[in-house]
């Protein structure tokens, strides 16, 4: 049955709701459904939301902050954080598809403030929530947990409680099968917080904001061996960000001291592959990214946008560093777990004439390696140029005609229409659907640009992205990052970074039934007419409650298979 809703005492307003609904401050919230059971993989988290709005009368005064409480012997494996409000000045562009929440400037639900008193402080006539997560690290405690959730006000009375029971599986779900790429910027982290680049409080604050993105099912991360040349304007920098030092004197010295250092904190995070920043300037590779070498008059920018890719020096440098990088990586990594890049989203004839003219230059230097880049235009692979296209979500179809094989896949700010994205001013399905979407087209890999860019467009100008959620107007709110700089160098986490997360796991547990029982019977249970071939890139539900009883049905072919007792719920309604 779906939870009675809303609950209202004392002219308070109750709604319990799941994670895939956004609550906003002006309607009242999709109830939580109960005739769909919770049940996730020891180290998954369970999430659910308390929405909340004080009585609309006038003279009501607000007598400070509510508690939301956790009862029971699994209130340890809980949390709490208060959703809140951010600004987005660009929605949508014009011309989108329907499938936005709303499409107007304003405040939107996204960042979850962490609550660890279980304070929130409710809005006066608004609605808000508290978002509750659970999460139990290991099997030992597998099996049923009931949950009971309370909302006191100041003076301790209890204003709303409920309970979910929440199944917590005896099996472990498979490590992600995929490569999930996304890339880390670590100028925005030094320039948020005021730190020196690689300082000793630089290198804590990216220590944390690494182990966030590895929760999130991030295995991939940009590596910023040179300062990545992306997102900066032609002409223009970004605050350098060069792990490897190179120094100049009768030829040329590397240093791969903050390089080890790096690698180290990944593999700590369970990160399983390096991303190399790009080679040469994005969109056709035109250019050198910008790289700093020490001489003996001091440290100087020695390629960039005024250098061209085709540089004699731009040669011999690469000549000497990359068979160096590539010994290093040999040592301290896996060379089949690096992956290089050219240049990024490359477009038109000419592009992929200096793109390919850009290959020539270092080619033999890669030889044997992997090389991928993210692209839209058929032709950079039907020519050869790129084996290893990351091909837009709304561009694949040519792809797919063509057979390509171990497709990797990236949507950014201009997949707005017809396909998945996670901008803030979407509806949660259209970001929880890319789980079951890169399983059913058995892709590779997913790329993503803004794990956490907190700059203008082209990197003008550094944003607070507290205050800008649209990197200075330029792209719709929150495609520019998924979490947001707490303060003491924390990441504090979003709705969005939830429901990727939740997206991953969605991945995670298809590919274990997979094995178990079938690749058939798993598309059977996320496709919605049964069919095994009708999920597509530009073709999905976009009910929420799909999502939620997909899960459930896929974890119950797991529990059947590895012979867990569970009961077997109708999920066919």
């Amino acid at each position: 049955m779906t939870e009675q809703n809303p609950v209202q005492l004392n002219g308070w307003s109750f709604v319990l709701a799941d994670s895939l609904e956004k609550v906003y401050p002006d309607a009242p919230p999709r109830p939580f459904d109960r005739t769909i059971p919770v049940s996730v993989f020891p180290g998954e988290t369970a999430s659910v939301q308390v929405a909340l709005r004080p009585p609309m009368k006038h003279g009501f005064r607000l007598a400070g902050a509510l508690e939301v409480a956790i009862d029971g012997p699994s209130a340890g494996f809980a949390t709490i954080s208060q959703v809140e409000l951010v600004p987005c000045s660009l929605a949508a562009f014009p011309q989108h598809d329907g499938g936005y929440d709303r499409d107007t400037p304003g405040l939107y639900p996204d960042l979850l403030r962490p609550a660890p008193d279980g304070l929130i402080r409710p809005l006066y006539g608004q609605w808000t929530a508290a978002w509750i997560d659970f999460v139990v690290p290991s099997a030992e405690n597998a099996g049923e947990h009931g949950l009971g959730i309370s909302v006191r006000d100041a003076e301790g009375n209890t204003l709303f409680s409920t309970h979910i029971c929440v199944t917590v599986m005896p099996a472990q779900a498979p490590e992600l099968e995929i490569v999930n790429a996304h890339w880390f910027h670590c100028d925005g982290l030094a320039s948020h917080y005021g730190v020196g680049v690689f300082g000793e409080e630089h290198w804590s604050i990216i220590d944390a904001f690494m182990g966030s993105a590895a929760r999130m099912g991030a295995n991939s991360l940009l590596t910023p061996t040179w300062t990545p040349p992306l997102d900066t304007a032609v002409g223009g920098t970004r605050l350098p960000t060069q792990l490897i030092g190179i120094r100049e004197d009768s030829g040329y010295h590397f240093d791969f001291s903050k390089l080890l250092r790096w690698v180290g904190l990944c593999a700590e995070h369970g990160i399983e592959y390096l991303e190399i920043a790009h080679l040469f300037t994005q969109w056709g590779a035109k250019a050198t990214p910008a790289i700093y070498v020490e001489t003996a008059q001091g440290l100087e920018r020695r390629f960039g946008w005024d250098v061209p890719a085709s540089a004699a020096s731009y040669r011999e440098l690469m000549a000497e560093l990359l068979p160096a990088l590539r010994s290093f990586l040999a040592e301290h990594w896996s060379l089949d777990r690096v992956i290089f890049h050219l240049s990024d989203e490359p477009e038109g004839a000419e592009a992929l004439a200096g793109y390919q003219q850009a290959k020539a230059i270092v080619a033999d230097l890669l030889d044997g390696l992997t090389v991928v880049d993210a692209l839209s235009d058929f032709e950079f692979y039907s020519s050869g140029a790129v084996p290893n296209p990351v091909v837009a979500t709304d561009a694949v179809a040519p792809f797919l005609a063509a057979g390509v094989k171990n497709l990797w896949v990236y949507y950014c700010v201009a997949q707005d229409t017809g396909v998945a994205n996670r901008f803030i001013s979407m509806p949660s399905v259209r970001n929880r659907v890319l789980g079951h979407q890169l399983f059913a087209l058995e892709c590779a890999g997913f790329l993503h640009w803004g794990f956490n860019f907190y700059n203008t467009a082209h990197s003008l100008a550094p944003v607070d992205p507290f205050k800008d959620t649209c990197a200075g107007g330029a792209f719709p709110g929150g495609d520019a990052f998924m979490v947001y700089p707490g303060p003491d160098g924390v990441p504090w986490e979003s709705i969005r970074y939830k429901v990727f997360a939740q997206a991953m796991w969605d991945h995670r547990a298809l590919s274990l039934l997979a094995q178990l029982a079938g690749r058939e019977e798993a598309l059977a249970l996320i496709d919605t007419d049964g069919s095994g071939g009708s999920l597509a890139m530009d073709s999905f539900s976009h009910d929420p409650l799909h999502y939620r009883r997909a899960r459930e049905l896929v974890n119950q072919g797991i529990a059947q298979r590895v012979g867990q007792t569970r009961q077997c719920i109708n999920l066919s309604s």
